[in-house]
């Protein structure tokens, strides 16, 4: 197992977000807002879908990477703290998926 995290990420994606430098995708990505980050976020899933399905395994591995990053850009634009999805998942885990599923609100 990495000794990196998703927690350090969203730390480096902070840091990044407002150091100001030009040169930053994550600066540049916080700068153009929740609209473009989300496009990006979208992008990342479909060729994590991709190479999923293509059975590309080193593609797999790349865009999933890819994805989170822009998962936590997401997350830190809307202001939710990655500790929140965490409790979320953490809550769902007493339960089994069908029903946790059947106990959201419909809409």
């Amino acid at each position: 197992m990495a000794d990196f995290s998703l927690a350090e990420l969203e730390q480096i994606i902070h840091q990044r977000a407002h150091s100001g430098d030009p040169d930053s995708w994550t600066a540049k990505l916080f700068a153009k807002g929740i609209d473009k980050a989300a496009q990006k976020l979208g992008e990342e899933a479909v060729e994590t879908v991709i190479a999923a399905v293509k059975a590309d395994k080193k593609g797999l591995v790349s865009e999933s990477a890819d994805l989170l990053y822009h998962w936590l850009v997401v997350l830190g634009i809307a202001g939710v703290p990655l500790d929140e999805v965490l409790k979320e998942l953490e809550g769902r885990t007493g339960r089994s998926g069908i029903a946790e599923k059947a106990s959201r609100p419909k809409g």
